[in-house]
């Protein structure tokens, strides 16, 4: 709504846009803070409801296996894995996986790939992930977002990738500052301290906290 306001504005039919909004109902305000986070208290009773939906979709469906555990160990979005996974694919075959992947810092570099990962308001700049996973993946075929839904779909299996990322998020911070959290999930904020002070390169034991971490949840999916 915002944006469409500005754009009016712009255009310099804003009244023309106040009349939009009032014939079609529109509303400027969605759920409060409050309410969203009440959402989620009543939307997973059980800690561990995503963590077996990903093995449930794994055994249903194999092919899907190395792409689940790369989004349950990465907590990026969907269109992002699919982004990661197919470019792991790409460039093995290429022989050029290490401008992506840096097996010193068992770290997927987004960041060098803007057009994919740095858009407008959704990004993704590194991902802490083993090799073992990355070797898997490379022997795949490609898998596009549009596919992996179908898939879903044709075996009745509801889509629960954005609990995936919030599950991700909510068991990091047994061992993650928020901070931190949002940086490998792509939620760089626009405060004063993310924006001129925050740099992930000075935090010393940020891999070894996140590989510890995404041990943890690749147990519970296992």
């Amino acid at each position: 709504m915002k944006g469409l306001s500005a754009l009016s504005k712009f255009l310099g039919i804003y009244n023309t846009f106040k009349i939009l909004i009032k014939n079609y109902g529109l509303q400027w305000a969605g759920k409060n803070s409050d309410e969203l986070l009440i959402d989620r208290l009543t939307k997973t009773q059980n800690p561990n409801e995503v963590f077996n939906w990903i093995r449930y979709v794994k055994a249903e469906k194999p092919e899907l296996t190395d792409f689940m555990d790369l989004i349950a160990l990465t907590g990026i979005r969907l269109i992002e894995t699919s982004n990661a996974y197919n470019l792991i694919i790409e460039l093995a075959q290429q022989g050029k996986l290490e401008t992506y992947y840096n097996a010193k810092k068992q770290c997927l570099e987004h960041y060098k790939f803007k057009d994919l990962f740095i858009r407008k308001t959704k990004k993704a700049f590194i991902s802490f992930i083993g090799i073992d996973l990355v070797n898997r993946i490379s022997r795949r075929p490609p898998l596009t977002s549009n596919a992996i839904h179908k898939c879903l779909q044709r075996s009745n299996i509801r889509s629960r990738f954005a609990d995936v990322r919030e599950a991700h998020a909510s068991y990091l911070t047994k061992h993650l500052k928020e901070a931190e959290i949002d940086f490998l999930q792509g939620r760089v904020s626009a405060t004063v301290f993310m924006r001129n002070y925050f740099n992930p390169n000075l935090i010393g034991d940020l891999k070894e906290r996140t590989l510890k971490a995404i041990r943890d949840i690749s147990e519970k999916i296992a």
